[in-house]
């Protein structure tokens, strides 16, 4: 579910903002990594409809790379040297929240992942609407959501074990997010300014981190991890 945008995410951002071509960026990276991730992960499902269901998602996220690679390609730049500044920061985000249990893959797939979504969805929308265009796509919902939420529903009304596991995990999940995204900021100074033009001003930048945290909230709440 989306978080509600701020309202002062006007007017529009100028599409040749340098902090655009940094926003596509870092969005092809967390899709190429999504790819590859939902890849290795539809392995540890332990039915054969858990696996081509997480092989479509990874379908749908080459796609949206795809999109991605494009619109750096319109403006002149080579996706990977785009790309590169994140690797390390979105990397290490993935490497501290590797799941280790199948359950443990779907929470992060659709509270991990929808934490980074409401991020850019916010962001978006003070966007030109051709970028915001771009941005928007890439972050649809690639289908299988219902599908995610029955699997952990589930397993956690089978389980009390699990669900307190997976509570642990869902924070985890928070709190890295929150983390990582601050330490990118922190480190590409194009980006943002993206988002503080956006947002308004700092304490704009806390309330939608506060947001995001709500969100978050009822995502778990729709798992049933409350």
């Amino acid at each position: 579910m989306d978080a509600t945008p701020s309202a002062s995410l006007t007017p529009a951002i100028a599409p040749d903002h340098p902090g655009v071509p940094e926003l596509f960026a870092v969005l092809a990276y967390g899709e190429i990594s999504a790819f590859y991730r939902l890849a290795e992960e539809a392995q540890l499902s332990p039915t054969l409809r858990g696996k081509v269901a997480v092989a479509k998602m990874a379908a749908a996220e080459m796609g949206h790379f795809t999109t991605l690679e494009r619109a750096l390609s319109e403006r002149g730049l080579d996706v990977f040297d785009s790309m590169a500044p994140y690797v390390r920061a979105l990397d290490a985000y993935h490497a501290s929240t590797n799941p280790s249990t199948w359950q443990e893959s779907m929470v992060k797939l659709y509270v991990g992942d929808g934490i980074a979504a409401d991020f850019y969805r916010e962001i978006a929308g003070a966007l030109a609407p051709e970028v915001a265009e771009i941005v928007r796509d890439v972050l649809a919902e690639t289908g299988h959501s219902q599908f995610v939420v029955d699997e952990v529903r589930h397993a956690v009304a089978s389980s009390r074990r699990a669900k307190d596991r997976l509570m642990l995990w869902g924070r985890r999940l928070l709190g890295e997010a929150i983390t990582q995204a601050q330490f990118v900021l922190a480190q590409r100074e194009e980006l943002t300014d993206l988002v503080i033009t956006a947002t308004g001003d700092l304490s704009n930048i806390i309330a939608l981190f506060d947001r995001m945290q709500r969100s978050h909230a009822d995502r778990m709440a729709v798992l049933g991890l409350v």
